[in-house]
């Protein structure tokens, strides 16, 4: 079984993208299941069903949807395999820019809209910049210029990835983005011992534990202050 992660900012068109990629190799016999990684709510999953694809999803809840992908993602390569997908596929949520849920043996595709600001791909970490592919998408809403310069703020953040565009809507692009993905020669049985390519934030406060309260007082565990320079007497 091959697998393949992707992430990307919220509404980047990561379903829409990967439902036009999974045609392309239906037509090639190739089964295909997917796994949806979110917060509080998805319908994706409805979307892959009605294609006629395995799918799954697990919601994190109070959880950062990444940490939540990198303690179940073992559970679901097992899944994958029990169902006898050729190309399992985890679609991660990636709501802060920060996490990257990318394991080192895995490809991991990036998923990045022209729509999101020409600086976007500078506040994006992990997530892209250790990406193998990025794929930019809503490429038909601006001009070709704009395109241009987004894919080469995209390339200075990333020059080692692919960078192609997508389109979601008509599938353009998807057909070579298929083709670069799935690995014949790839097999994967248990992804136990594997490491993820960059660690998790590192976060275990008082507000991680349930805290509300604001101020010095309720705070403890791994802080991090604001410098904002020296006090004023």
């Amino acid at each position: 079984m091959n697998l393949i992660i992707v992430s990307g900012p919220p509404s980047s068109g990561k379903t829409s993208v990967i439902l036009k990629t999974i045609a392309s190799y239906q037509s090639r016999n190739i089964k295909v299941g997917v796994v949806k990684f979110d917060c509080l709510y998805t319908d994706d999953d409805a979307a892959y069903e009605k294609a006629g694809i395995p799918v799954k999803k697990g919601l994190s809840g109070a959880l950062c949807p990444d940490h939540f992908f990198a303690s179940n993602i073992e559970e679901v390569v097992n899944w994958g395999n029990e169902e006898k997908l050729d190309l399992l596929i985890t679609e991660s949520a990636g709501l802060c820019n920060r996490c990257s849920p990318y394991l080192k043996e895995i490809k991991g595709v990036c998923v990045i809209d022209n729509l999101s600001g020409i600086n976007t791909p500078k506040k994006i970490g992990p997530m892209l910049k250790s990406a193998d592919f990025v794929v930019i998408t809503k490429g038909d809403i601006v001009s070709q210029a704009e395109r241009e310069v987004f894919a080469s703020c995209v390339s200075s953040v990333n020059p080692r990835a692919v960078t192609m565009h997508v389109n979601g809507l008509t599938g353009q692009g998807a057909y070579e983005l298929g083709s670069l993905l799935y690995d014949e020669n790839q097999n994967i049985e248990s992804v136990q011992g594997m490491q993820l390519r960059f660690p998790m934030p590192s976060a275990l406060c008082s507000y991680c534990l349930g805290e509300t309260r604001i101020g010095e007082a309720f705070q403890m565990g791994n802080v991090k202050k604001i410098n904002l320079g020296a006090d004023k007497t």
